[in-house]
């Protein structure tokens, strides 16, 4: 009896370094697969961006150099660059007032709908007002509206009161189609902010309008941001609405390159150079308020 039970402690002593070796071997193969993934992600990022990057090269080789072979023959004779495509997109007049007009019609666009929303989906989630919760229902089934059903009567009503074909009658379009999802995001939002907080700044003698400039808006910055990113990329890339209300003679950058392609088919030093910058912009404005948009994103989903 003694002798056994003087063995097994040496027995388990004995066995102590297997789960030491078991944890090791856990972490390294946790370490792997976490390895392989981002190689994977690395790799999925690299093919996402080689359109781009296909596009970027294009928009810097001549058109008699595009013709000999693709973009990729840049990679091994860099000498072959050039920025005369550059030269030539600014010295076009249709493609630069095409960007101004862009400019025009998405600026305005993104921050009615920023303000319109956020004012609205504030009375909507603090205000109290008959038929509140029945409007919002209302405002949630126009998220399902198809922009091609509105394209006719909304061109008939435009031309009776002179909006057809001119920036405001695009701009007002837009608007009015952002603003179901602008509401219904901001709302959801706004909601989440503690009643506490608000019922606080009210007995500070805060009114409304100073409430949610100075404690709703700034809590709320995170959606905001996303909301702006979300409405600048729609309106900047879109084709159809400018299509149909903006003003042919000075369209945006999307219908311009369209009417370049269907007119001028083998004119790619301007049509590269223009593609890029038009797909540029909206990258350069999502990379740059990033930071705000994950914000906004994982505010969501977390609360």
């Amino acid at each position: 009896m003694s002798t056994s039970a003087q063995a097994r402690p040496g027995a388990g002593a004995g066995a102590r370094p297997a789960p030491r070796a078991d944890a090791r071997a856990g972490r390294l193969a946790a370490g792997a697969a976490a390895g392989a993934v981002r190689v994977f992600l690395v790799l999925a990022a690299l093919f996402w961006l080689l359109p781009t990057l296909g596009l970027l090269i294009s928009s810097f080789l001549s058109p008699t150099d595009l013709n000999e072979g693709g973009w990729w023959q840049a990679l091994t004779a860099p000498a072959r660059l050039t920025t005369d495509n550059y030269a030539h997109l600014l010295a076009d007049d249709t493609i630069t007032s095409a960007l101004l007009s862009t400019v025009a019609i998405t600026v305005p666009a993104t921050l009615l709908v920023v303000v319109l929303g956020s004012l609205a989906g504030y009375a909507f989630a603090w205000l109290e007002f008959p038929g509140r919760d029945w409007l919002f229902l209302v405002v949630v089934g126009l998220l399902v509206v198809p922009v091609q059903v509105a394209l006719i009567p909304v061109s008939k009503l435009f031309g009776s009161i002179g909006l057809f074909e001119t920036t405001a009658g695009v701009v007002l379009f837009h608007t009015a189609f952002g603003l179901p999802f602008a509401i219904f995001l901001l709302r959801n939002f706004f909601a989440q902010i503690p009643r506490e907080l608000l019922e606080a700044a009210r007995l500070d003698g805060a009114g409304e309008l100073r409430l949610f400039a100075w404690v709703v808006l700034p809590l709320g910055g995170p959606a905001i941001a996303s909301l702006a990113i979300f409405e600048f990329l729609w309106v900047w890339n879109d084709m159809l609405v400018a299509l149909v209300f903006a003003n042919s003679a000075n369209p945006p950058i999307t219908v311009a390159l369209q009417q370049q392609v269907r007119q001028f088919g083998n004119n790619i030093d301007v049509l590269a150079p223009g593609a890029f910058l038009s797909m540029v912009v909206p990258l350069v404005v999502f990379f740059a308020f990033q930071r705000q948009f994950v914000s906004g994103v994982m505010a969501g989903a977390v609360k």
